[in-house]
């Protein structure tokens, strides 16, 4: 194994300060995250104009998911690259790459080309995710990495809350030909970021760990990386039912386009409060505590959503967006916090399960809703997700700094 003597290294290209919250640097990565979310966010409120100008089943609208979230699994890949070398080039072109292949969505002929188009998105979007999550925990240091991770995680929560929001007004007042014209937003992103990065590195200060073959540096992920994915795989049905299909089950329901789009965003700002609330919390009373409140009232929430209606519902579903998006930074924190010397590895196998479980699970989401209806499988989610709950235990209750 090759030692790299990192004392020789300039400044720039060192990991930063361990107790060192930058916080300018942070909120720059906050910022490309939310212009890159913004269009990642627009596939479900577009869903209804697609299964009815294409003739889709729902199994076949939930494989466009599968579509734009499959690449995800290339993320482990990209990232433990991303911990031996700098990738800054990726994220910066990240978010212009996805807003050009979502901006065109909506002059797309076929079935084929959504796919085709969404695809791409997908690849984009793996790159941007693998590699700016372990340069915004490096940014923020040791003792308040959940709050930089609540702040990255922020940024594609604000992108999703404004998402769906933008793509439906652009649509009632435009039309679906018109959705090229949102890209401006992509390419402001890659600009800020390319501006406010200069100078910073994405590479570890222990080359001589990262560099470890990517089966072995997995491998000793194993104690930590086991309980997530199932936790991962049973809360994905709950949150797959609200980013996906939401939209579509207001729709069905009697809602109008635009209130059933708009629904999405007042889940998605809520989810925005939750994300910072968890993540700065976690610091102070522990991840597992945040984790397990998540788990284990998040399906009592979603099954009082199904049988609320108007106001009362609205209400209801930000209430579900603060609690259940707080498991994301949370988790994020802790296998960063385990694995600092693989941090962007940790980060982007997290993250890459999150996408790919996500999507598999919008596409059984979507043959259970053909066979029996949206709302049995919304309340089927909800169950499933409550199994998760003993896992959390199953985590480590302290970082253990492994390296």
């Amino acid at each position: 194994m090759t030692h790299i003597n990192t004392a020789k290294r300039p400044a720039a290209a060192t990991e930063a300060p361990g107790d060192d919250f930058q916080t300018g640097r942070v909120l720059t990565i906050t910022a490309g995250h939310a212009a890159h979310d913004t269009f990642t966010s627009m596939l479900a409120p577009l869903l209804p104009l697609f299964i009815r100008n294409f003739g889709l089943s729902k199994t076949e609208a939930g494989l466009l998911t599968m579509f734009a979230q499959g690449p995800s699994l290339l993320q482990p890949v990209v990232g433990h690259l991303s911990d031996q070398i700098d990738l800054r080039p990726l994220v910066v072109v990240a978010p212009t790459l996805t807003a050009l292949a979502f901006g065109l969505l909506g002059r797309a002929p076929s079935y084929a080309a959504l796919a085709t188009l969404l695809l791409l998105a997908g690849l984009s979007s793996a790159m941007f995710h693998s590699v700016a999550p372990g340069l915004a925990g490096r940014l923020s240091g040791r003792r308040l990495l959940g709050r930089g991770m609540a702040l990255f995680m922020l940024g594609g929560e604000l992108g999703y809350s404004l998402g769906p929001l933008l793509v439906v007004t652009v649509v009632e007042y435009v039309g679906l030909r018109g959705t090229p014209w949102m890209t401006i937003i992509g390419v402001f992103g890659s600009l800020l970021l390319l501006v406010r990065l200069r100078g910073v590195s994405f590479e570890s200060a222990h080359q001589d760990v990262a560099r470890a073959p990517l089966w072995i540096a997995l491998r000793h992920m194993r104690p930590v990386l086991l309980p997530v994915i199932g936790l991962v795989a049973l809360r994905s049905f709950a949150l797959c039912a609200l980013g996906s299909f939401l939209p579509t089950y207001l729709s069905e329901s009697g809602t109008g386009f635009w209130r059933a789009g708009a629904s999405l965003t007042v889940y998605q700002v809520a989810a925005s409060f939750g994300v910072v609330l968890g993540g700065t919390l976690s610091d102070r009373i522990g991840r597992r505590s945040i984790l397990l409140l998540s788990m284990l009232t998040t399906p009592a929430l979603l099954l009082l959503f199904l049988r609320l209606g108007g106001a009362a519902q609205l209400a209801m579903l930000a209430l579900i967006g603060v609690i259940t998006v707080t498991f994301d930074p949370v988790m994020m924190a802790l296998v960063q916090e385990n694995y600092t010397a693989n941090r962007a590895l940790a980060s982007a196998t997290f993250l890459s399960m999150l996408f790919v479980v996500r999507s598999l699970a919008v596409v059984i989401m979507g043959a259970v809703a053909d066979r029996l209806g949206l709302r049995w499988a919304f309340a089927a989610s909800a169950y499933i997700f409550l199994l998760g709950a003993p896992l959390v235990f199953l985590l480590p209750a302290k970082s253990a700094a492994r390296t």
